[in-house]
């Protein structure tokens, strides 16, 4: 586990965890009392056990130490391939699904057919297609392993609904009806026009990542042709890939520009950051905010996590789970910063008192 995963979930814990080890020691105390002229030197690493977790408050920090009133607004919702638990990802069903969460963008994975057609699809090199396809019996004992193997009419000859309903229904405890199961194993591999097309009919931003490295920057020329020749407003693209970006600034100069890191955000006085969760500080997320920078994170499914964003005063999230994360109302828990300090304070004196006098009982 990364270090600042570590860290987050700390942050989302931390101060219940402490009261609740409080509570423990409590509880122990008497057994350790009781062999006090047995055991002095264990007597000892007790007592400085406990101081250590007495004191540890002074070393807590978290977001979601604040006053109610300055809790940031909600960070909006960005659909993940779409709304993934509800319906097969990267497919049109996904994205449609997604709307109804209220997305305010989809963020989608974009690789170049054989005749040079932007398609949608997640997958690349050893796996492409295999996943979320049926290409291993429509093209029995061939071996795709780049999305050139293939045209897009090819392509949308293979069922991309069937494999992603049986990932959703093992994974999930989503129920389907009839009928949205019979929609979902219709789905076909989606164009990156027709998702255009769709983002512009709802008003809806678009980000995406270019899969091909190895031929990103030929890739990166085909994707912008589609996205101009597709008529969505150029404001609706947040603009992700680095490779040919000052070519895309004078392009298609209406594109958001975001970056993957802070290094390049501020190397380029840019104004949108895409960075995964835990490979930003808490802090920073609301040093940036301060300064005006759209910060948005991904993956984010939990609650608890999705809290410790809300309060560190995160722009947005990229989403696997929108329709459960737009339902929150408020985050998980919220205490003013003064009355853990005092709760922290009543606790601790409390416990040692309970322990002063079953020493001495």
């Amino acid at each position: 586990m990364c270090l600042m995963c570590v860290s987050t979930s700390w942050q989302a814990t931390a101060p219940f965890l402490q009261f609740g080890a409080v509570g423990a020691l409590t509880l122990l105390s008497p057994f350790v009392f009781h062999r006090f002229h047995l055991a002095k030197t264990r007597m000892w690493m007790f007592l400085a056990v406990s101081a250590a977790i007495f004191l540890c408050p002074l070393l807590i920090h978290s977001p979601c130490l604040i006053e109610v009133q300055e809790l940031p607004e909600k960070p909006k919702l960005i659909g993940h391939r779409g709304a993934p638990m509800l319906a097969p990802e990267n497919t049109m069903m996904s994205f449609n699904r997604s709307l109804e969460c209220g997305v305010i963008a989809f963020e989608t994975d974009v690789q170049l057919s054989k005749d040079r057609e932007p398609f949608l699809m997640h997958d690349h090199r050893p796996d492409f297609l295999r996943r979320t396809t049926n290409v291993e019996e429509k093209f029995i004992g061939s071996s795709f392993n780049n999305s050139a193997d293939l045209t897009f009419e090819q392509l949308q000859t293979l069922n991309a609904g069937e494999q992603g309903l049986c990932i959703i229904m093992r994974q999930t405890k989503e129920t389907w009806n009839y009928l949205e199961k019979e929609t979902a194993r219709k789905e076909i591999i989606p164009s990156l026009l027709e998702l255009l097309k769709f983002a512009k009919q709802h008003n809806t931003s678009v980000i995406f990542d270019l899969k091909n490295k190895e031929t990103e920057k030929n890739d990166t020329n085909d994707t912008v042709k589609t996205i101009l020749e597709s008529g969505i407003p150029q404001n609706l693209i947040l603009w992700l890939p680095s490779e040919e970006r000052e070519a895309v600034k004078k392009e298609a100069p209406g594109f958001i520009q975001v970056y993957e890191n802070e290094t390049d955000l501020e190397k380029n006085n840019g104004s949108h950051l895409n960075v995964k969760y835990s490979e930003i500080k808490m802090k920073n997320i609301s040093d940036l905010r301060k300064r005006n920078i759209t910060v948005n994170l991904y993956v984010v499914n939990e609650r608890w996590l999705f809290s410790m964003l809300w309060c560190a005063g995160a722009s947005s999230v990229t989403t696997n789970a929108c329709h459960l994360l737009k339902e929150m109302e408020r985050p998980d828990w919220v205490m003013p910063r003064s009355t853990y300090l005092i709760t922290w304070i009543l606790v601790d004196i409390s416990s040692a008192l309970v322990m002063m006098a079953l020493f001495h009982w």
